[in-house]
């Protein structure tokens, strides 16, 4: 069970929808108050209004973070209003899956520059927005991808092996400032995002090779995700939580 994040306040990319949205919903129900962050208004407003109506705290956050000052402006923004920063969810992403022959610099510039740059810009911006002493939990959403690569995901597997490189050379420079430096890599997790990469008999499969014999929700990301946040993982950074169900790690 999830420890209370209550006097927390908790900063998530791409908080719109899918696990970004369930990890600001299970963070505002655990008390912490939640800046919930989205390039799209109306999906910022409809996450910050379920918060609400739960009896939580959000505030809202629409701003492209695919840049440095965007992101930097949006977090101490959160910072400011909030009174503190103590979680930071470098979630947001845009994807796509293309044969290799097909890649453009167009589509790749947009996935690295939402989905691994923004990562990096968030990190900066939590390190000078998290209270030296009280310091803070960074997690950052990468995939299983990043172990286990599909066919068509050059650009995806390799910025999310990306991310996990972030997050172990993060957690090196920011520990003495007691800045913890997580992510968690999730497996096949039905969102509005992967619907289109999705069929049932793809999803058999996947659930086949999966030990404990079902996909992953987005809560069950959105648990872990706050777990990371949490006191309960007080003394684990540069670490990475593979949620898949075992599938990665087991031939079934």
């Amino acid at each position: 069970m999830n420890a209370s994040l209550e006097g927390r306040a908790g900063f998530i990319s791409g908080a719109g929808h899918g696990i970004g949205r369930a990890a600001a919903l299970a963070m505002a129900r655990l008390g912490a108050t939640v800046g919930v962050n989205d390039l799209k208004q109306e999906f910022v407003e409809e996450t910050v209004a379920e918060i609400l109506r739960l009896g939580g705290k959000a505030i809202p956050l629409p701003q492209d973070v695919s840049t440095r000052d965007g992101m930097r402006e949006a977090v101490l923004r959160f910072a400011r209003d909030a009174g503190r920063l103590d979680v930071m969810v470098n979630n947001a992403a845009w994807v796509r899956y293309q044969p290799l022959a097909e890649i453009t610099p167009e589509v790749m510039d947009r996935m690295v520059d939402i989905g691994f740059k923004s990562v990096i810009w968030g990190i900066q911006a939590a390190a000078e927005a998290m209270d030296p002493e009280r310091g803070g939990s960074i997690i950052n959403v990468a995939s299983i991808a990043a172990f286990k690569s599909p066919a068509r995901s050059v650009v995806y597997s390799g910025l999310k092996a990306g991310v996990l490189g972030i997050t172990r050379a993060a957690a090196a420079d920011l520990g003495a400032r007691r800045i913890r430096v997580n992510a968690v890599a999730p497996g096949a997790v039905p969102t509005e995002g992967t619907a289109k990469h999705r069929n049932a008999e793809l999803d058999a499969k996947r659930i086949a090779r999966t030990p404990l014999g079902r996909l992953g929700t987005v809560e069950d990301i959105a648990d872990a995700i706050c777990f990371l946040a949490g006191d309960g993982s007080r003394f684990i950074s540069a670490d990475v939580l593979r949620l898949d169900g075992g599938a990665s790690e087991t031939s079934l």
